[in-house]
Parts: structure tokens; sequence; C-alpha cells
């Protein structure tokens, strides 16, 4: 009896060292390389003032030009307002009858009966319904802001924009991120710009830590409830 007390506890503590092993540790969120800022080529500085010049030309502001990003490295302030709404409703319904009948014959004048009924007379009904109808609905909304950088420039003026903002409160990480491309025509005054005016944008929001676990369903029971459980 001693032993078998002895054998259950070595398993016991075995199996809580197997899942102490296998627990997973939630690592700290990384920043994306997709969405890695893009810094200015940078401007050699001269050794002195070009000759005792006040205008520097890697340094210098253009008096008549706005704020509004336009160059690689620029900053660019994306005010988030997506939002969608999608609703499909589909209903079939087919019906169809079928009626195949041979009449009565005869053999050398004589009718074949079988009980009483003609042996040749035979009639056959088929009738086949369906119905099948489906209701699809639904809504997503993102609002806020994100700065993001100029990655490129392209020849028509457009510009290539993408950043991430990494957010950490206590057990919990968020992450916003976002790349496309921006017309300078939409570009407001203050430097900011409608995420619905960015042409192929990139837009993605997540989560991760403690929080974000607990609100994931297990391995287990996702593999039940994907297309590769067959009942």
């Amino acid at each position: 009896m001693a032993s078998l007390l002895t054998h259950a506890r070595l398993f016991t503590a075995c199996l809580l060292l197997g899942l102490s092993a296998c627990a997973h540790i939630e690592k700290p969120l990384q920043p994306d390389p997709d969405y890695a800022a893009s810094y200015p080529t940078p401007q050699p500085q001269p050794s002195a003032y070009q000759g005792g010049a006040i205008y520097q030309a890697q340094s210098a502001q253009e008096l008549f030009r706005d704020a509004r990003a336009y160059r690689v490295g620029d900053i660019l302030t994306v005010n988030l307002t997506e939002q969608t709404d999608a609703e499909t409703r589909s209903s079939t319904s087919t019906a169809k009858d079928d009626t195949v009948g041979v009449g009565v014959t005869t053999l050398l004048g004589i009718t074949p009966t079988v009980n009483g009924d003609p042996f040749t007379q035979n009639y056959t009904d088929a009738s086949r319904n369906f119905t099948g109808s489906g209701n699809s609905t639904q809504s997503n909304s993102l609002e806020g802001s994100l700065t993001v950088v100029v990655a490129q420039v392209f020849g028509n003026g457009n510009l290539l924009v993408r950043g991430e903002k990494i957010v950490s409160i206590n057990q919990g990480e968020e992450y916003v991120r976002l790349s496309g491309i921006v017309r300078l025509a939409d570009i407001a005054p203050d430097n900011t710009v409608s995420s619905t005016r960015i042409a192929n944008a990139r837009i993605s929001y997540g989560g991760g830590g403690a929080l974000a676990q607990a609100n994931s369903a297990g391995w287990l029971s996702r593999f039940f409830s994907s297309e590769y459980w067959p009942f």
C-alpha cells in the first residue's frame, strides 16, 4: 500500500513538473520590421560655417512652406476613423415532381394479372423539395490616432508612410500598426490625414500578455472548433 502511494506521489510530481515545463512564457511584444521608422539621409556637416553665412542648407526652414510632411523621415499623424458594416442574406427554394406511368397492355388478347391487378400497369411518383436560407452580419469600428513616418517619396509626390505604436499597461500590451500611401493633397494643414484617405492601407490592431491569453481559447478548444474536426 505504501509503495502504491509512493508511486502515485511520484507520478503527480512528474505530471506537475511536465506541466510547468510546458507552460508558455509570454514574451513582450517586439517591433515589427515591416513597420520600422525610416530616417532621412544624413547631411554632411561642414567643418565651419560657410564663409560665415547664416544660412545652413542642412538645417534650413523654408519660410513659404507649411509643416506638412513631404520628405523621407518626416512625421505624419493619422486619424483612425475605420468603420465597416456588412450584411448578407440569401434564400433558396426548389421543388420538383415527377410522375411516370405505364398503361395496360395485352399479350395475344389476354391481359396478364397479378392478384387481380394488371401486371403491366405501373405508376411511379417522385417528389423533391429543398429550402435553404442564410444570414450574415458583421460590424467593425476602430478610432484613435497614430503618428507614422514617411518611408518613401514616389515620383508623383505620393508618400509611403508606415509606423506602429506599442502600449504596455499592467499585464497587457496593445499595438497599432499602419502602412499605406498618402497623397499630399489629402494632408491637412495641421499635418494630419484620415485613415480613409490612405491607399493600400494595412491597419493591424491586437494585443498580448496575460489579458490576451485569458480572452483566447486553448489549442484543444480551437481544434474542436476548426474545420479539421469532422463532427
